[in-house]
């Protein structure tokens, strides 16, 4: 899933692009990706662009007379730019949105369509969409702080709860604690002043360099790949390679559809974390510390 970095390198492509320019015409051709209808499409025909946001992982396009395309591209959405007209692509084309300079091309990879767009009249509307969680390169140490400590959960879990951080998912979480040098199953409300502060300086550090590395290397260009999976990343998708800092092999735990990828050396103590399937089926078998792996 797109999360901050990759949400804000779009928007810096397309601010490039769009920002200014006159919406011509939607072209919806999944019935799975609009979920409001008023404003209807065709409300946005001829209205100018006067601005784009991130809420969280959305992507907010805003045109005169406060109409407001909220985009949530979710696990498998991805934005293509192509040249004026270009058709939607058949397979997995969900939408294209026309502009004087070029067409903005959304598609879904697989067959389950989870990407949504929200089309909504006014700033109490647009509001109403965000999850409410803090921006975390804005937040200072207290307010981040006082976020942590709302809820008592792991910190993988609150790092990637809306309600709690906006824009931080699965991948960048592992790269944030793994720089905090913390378990990802450490509760929120177990951490001590010390611990909080160098999450807080990881969170800002991984999603600030990412979202800079990213748009430096776009450059001009159009972002064609975004992907979970980068190279330059230390844990993420990166189960059994060597730990950039330590050498030891990273670890994951997998979990419904996504992992948790983690150095146990650098972060648990040497501990190897259960994984609720696998190290249940092996039982005793399963390794309890590096040096058994």
């Amino acid at each position: 899933m797109p999360e901050l970095p990759d949400i804000e390198l779009y928007l810096s492509c397309l601010r490039r692009r769009i920002d200014g320019a006159r919406l011509l015409r939607w072209r919806l051709t999944s019935p799975f990706l609009l979920r409001t209808v008023d404003p209807r499409p065709e409300e946005f025909a001829g209205k100018r662009v006067i601005g784009l946001e991130r809420l969280g992982k959305r992507i907010a396009l805003g045109c005169d007379g406060e109409l407001f395309a909220v985009l949530h591209l979710m696990i498998a959405g991805r934005l293509r730019w192509r040249p004026p007209g270009a058709p939607v692509p058949g397979k997995l084309g969900l939408a294209a949105v026309d502009f004087d300079a070029g067409t903005l091309v959304i598609t879904e990879a697989g067959s389950k369509r989870r990407a949504s767009l929200h089309l909504v009249r006014g700033r109490d509307a647009l509001a109403a969409l965000d999850r409410g969680g803090i921006e975390p390169l804005a937040a200072g140490l207290e307010a981040f702080a006082a976020a942590l400590a709302r809820e008592n959960h792991t910190l993988k879990r609150a790092l990637t709860d809306p309600r709690l951080f906006a824009g931080i998912g699965n991948a960048y979480s592992d790269e944030i604690l793994h720089r905090a040098r913390l378990s990802p199953l450490q509760l929120t409300r177990n951490l001590s002043g010390t611990e909080v502060a160098r999450l807080h300086e990881a969170t800002q550090a991984v999603l600030r360099g990412w979202r800079d590395r990213l748009i430096a290397e776009t450059g001009d260009g159009w972002p064609e790949k975004v992907t979970a999976f980068r190279d330059g990343m230390a844990v993420h998708g990166r189960f059994r390679q060597p730990c950039p800092d330590c050498g030891a092999p990273v670890q994951r735990i997998v979990r419904a559809e996504s992992e948790c990828n983690y150095c146990a050396r650098c972060q648990t103590g040497g501990r190897v974390l259960a994984d609720r399937a696998l190290s249940r089926l092996l039982g005793q078998d399963w390794p309890r510390s590096l040096d058994e792996v």
